[in-house]
């Protein structure tokens, strides 16, 4: 029921220029790694992507398991003389924590970083064998580190014994699945909604100005329907390596669709 999320900031390779966020996912009854990636940069997108991954490959789960990172968990802090505190701690969603409660599952913050014990060993594990094989193999790319993730993620799901449930996790899964306990549903799209684009994104909402315009990282763009100046759109903004899709939303459905070189 419960997916174990977080990420660690480390210097993988000894030959890399800099530090590379490694994100993974874990189930927490199996201790299978769902997921494992290296990027260059932690961001919300990329956050975003592998809970994409995990939902469209393994299914939805009743719950998300995280820490408050800012990119989990928006945390109030105290006022001051200087500025006075509107909203105040989970009062405000973050991006992360609205795609997953749009796929339908609910997200629990660990109140403190024992609380995160089960995932931290594979931490720990990968950290010594990852950053062995990228010092012995001379490792400077985050791409051929990235392999040398995937097959050490192989040997810990399908080869290793954890030491806490003194069982294979890929077996321990399998055998989970098969006796009903593991609550793995198909993800379905939710009522009104005609692409996985409109789940997996960011979202960003923009009043329309007197000329039915809208604005959006400095470019203005014309809503196609008439609209009365004040009402507000919603934008789900999709980045990627090349250019950003912009898909406009306004009363539970696209009207337009518009590509941005980056």
């Amino acid at each position: 029921m419960l997916l174990q999320h977080d990420s660690s900031h480390h210097k993988w390779s000894p030959y890399a220029e800099k530090k590379w966020t490694l994100i993974t996912t874990l189930e927490d009854y199996s201790r299978y790694l769902l997921y494992g990636n290296l990027v260059e940069k932690e961001t919300t997108w990329a956050h975003i992507q592998a809970v994409e991954y995990v939902v469209l490959k393994w299914g939805v789960v009743l719950s998300y398991y995280v820490d408050s990172h800012s990119i989990f968990r928006f945390v109030c802090h105290k006022d001051s003389i200087w500025y006075k505190q509107v909203k105040g701690t989970d009062d405000v969603l973050t991006q992360w924590e609205t795609v997953v409660q749009k796929c339908g599952m609910r997200v629990i913050h660990a109140l403190r970083a024992q609380g995160k014990g089960k995932i931290e060993r594979p931490y720990r594990w990968l950290q010594d064998r990852v950053v062995r094989r990228c010092a012995r193999e001379h490792v400077e790319d985050i791409q051929q580190a990235r392999i040398i993730l995937q097959q050490e993620l192989h040997r810990y799901n399908e080869e290793q014994v954890h030491s806490a449930t003194v069982e294979i996790p890929a077996i321990r899964l399998r055998k989970a699945i098969k006796e009903g306990k593991n609550c793995f549903k198909e993800f379905r799209l939710p009522v009104g909604y005609t692409s996985i684009k409109d789940i997996f994104c960011l979202h960003e909402f923009r009043k329309v100005d007197g000329y039915n315009c809208i604005s959006w990282n400095t470019n203005r763009i014309k809503v196609p329907i008439s609209l009365s100046q004040g009402t507000e759109i919603e934008l789900h903004v999709i980045p990627d390596r090349d250019h950003t899709e912009v898909r406009l939303w306004y009363k539970g459905k696209v009207v337009k669709v518009i590509h941005y070189k980056n």
